[in-house]
């Protein structure tokens, strides 16, 4: 992908203030998927304003899918401005009433950062660990980034015998291979297997890159399919792209059938078999398909609050950093390559990659530092943690948030979280002063996520509306 390129502080904030009139004018199709990890009362929301598809899946005559956050450089900024240290009495006083508001729930943390400086500009329980809900995706990726880098892509592998009469299907961790990437696949490989004259083969299947529990704690449900090195389409049954969905109990059994099927149009006999299998004695690629790089796998994972392909990079994460894949290894990997960012990670705990796991525990510190960190010009491979995060009005889980005459629309760019009982809200904003802010604010113990989202997008809009200097 082409190089990014960092812009100026006053090229950041004029092109957030064109994304604030094209809101404000509705010259945008807004467009909505709800964040893979929310519940029941959301879906049941969501329900009136959709015809086709269910309650998540907006009717395409109505509106667009949306694309992942543009990986321009226009959500960018230096941070050489500002050298007037703001009045941390400036956020107190917009801010401490904001979090007195009983839709946050009985608990609520905040932390806000000065990027360009790393100073934490306001604090309130900022070191108090939370269950982070889908906010936690950016610890994941972050973490992905920092040990594979942007450019990493994830191969799904053929090997064959040298017949060619054995053949597997390899999974290499990619949730995101598509039929059409498959059907390609099975194209290069019968082009190997005629080469040899070979027209009938067993095939077989190999889920071995991962180890521990397939199913996620919360089980098999519209948000997850069960976590395996193979599958198409993230094992969606629908056809949908994003957001929840039904799901298959065997992704990878169904990928291989569905292998099986395109190689038998081709004219190649094959037999999946009914269980999975390592390659047999001698066997090397004889096709690959890859995904994405992974800079686009982190916009769509933030931008879409996709679990599946959250739980796949924390895995890849693990592989790189020579722990087992697996949900512990998993979160042992994400930890430690945090650690080595120098982020305060003392007090987390990273059970899954995707935050459906309420034994997830971060601070507002941590994810407000993450954020800080990914706009730090010493950190470029962590610019996609910025460029996939939704903006508020336009896109991903913040499309239906910020909406009408919201001072925030456009300006706000946040990574959201929910589950029952749990709001979050990390992300960027430029105050008015042209200071690039990171800011987490995190709730516990909310009665509904219809009046906690709003509070917590009025603390985001604060931010993002506020003089410092």
């Amino acid at each position: 992908m082409p190089k990014l390129k960092t812009l100026t502080t006053r090229q950041y904030v004029a092109v957030s203030t064109v994304l604030g009139l094209l809101a404000a004018t509705g010259a945008v199709a807004l467009a909505g998927p709800w964040d893979s990890g929310q519940r029941k009362a959301e879906r049941e929301l969501a329900g009136p304003r959709v015809s086709v598809g269910g309650a998540h899946h907006p009717d395409p005559a109505r509106t667009r899918a949306p694309a992942p956050a543009p990986s321009a450089p226009g959500v960018l900024a230096a941070r050489v401005c500002c050298a007037n240290v703001p009045a941390q009495q400036t956020l107190a006083a917009a801010l401490d009433p904001l979090l007195t508001d009983p839709a946050l729930g009985s608990v609520r943390t905040a932390a806000v950062i000065d990027t360009a400086t790393g100073r934490l500009l306001y604090g309130s329980g900022a070191d108090r660990a939370m269950t982070p809900a889908s906010t936690v995706k950016l610890a994941t990726t972050t973490a992905a980034l920092s040990v594979l880098g942007p450019g990493h892509r994830i191969a799904t592998t053929v090997d064959a015998t040298p017949d060619g009469k054995h053949l597997t299907l390899v999974g290499g961790g990619d949730p995101t291979l598509s039929k059409d990437r498959l059907r390609a696949l099975a194209d290069d490989t019968v082009r190997v297997l005629r080469d040899r004259g070979v027209t009938s083969v067993d095939l077989s299947y190999d889920t071995s890159l991962y180890e521990g529990p397939e199913i996620h704690p919360i089980g098999i449900n519209n948000n997850i399919a069960p976590v395996v090195a193979l599958m198409t389409d993230e094992g969606r049954v629908d056809g949908s792209d994003h957001g929840p969905a039904p799901r298959t109990g065997d992704p990878a059994g169904d990928t291989a059938r569905a292998f099986a099927e395109m190689l038998a149009d081709r004219g190649v006999t094959a037999d999946p078999g009914s269980a999975p299998a390592r390659p047999a004695a001698g066997s090397v690629p004889v096709a690959r398909t890859y995904s994405d790089p992974l800079s686009a796998l982190v916009e769509r994972a933030l931008t879409n609050s996709d679990n599946d392909l959250a739980e796949a990079l924390a895995r890849q994460t693990a592989l790189a950093a020579g722990e087992p894949a697996s949900f512990e290894g998993a979160g042992r990997a994400v930890k430690a390559q945090l650690d080595k960012l120098r982020l305060p990670v003392s007090d987390a705990q990273f059970a899954d990659g995707s935050g459906l796991d309420r034994n997830d525990k971060v601070t507002a510190a941590l994810l407000a530092t993450v954020l800080a960190r990914a706009a730090d010009q010493a950190h470029p491979k962590l610019r996609p943690v910025l460029t996939g995060l939704p903006i508020a009005g336009f896109s991903g889980t913040l499309a239906d948030r910020y909406t009408g005459s919201a001072s925030g629309t456009g300006l706000v760019r946040a990574k959201t979280g929910t589950l029952t009982g749990v709001n979050t809200l990390a992300g960027t904003v430029v105050a008015t002063d042209g200071r690039l802010l990171s800011f987490a604010f995190l709730a516990s113990d909310t009665a509904s996520p219809f009046s906690a989202q709003p509070a917590l997008d009025r603390l985001a809009t604060a931010l993002a509306t506020r003089k410092l200097s």
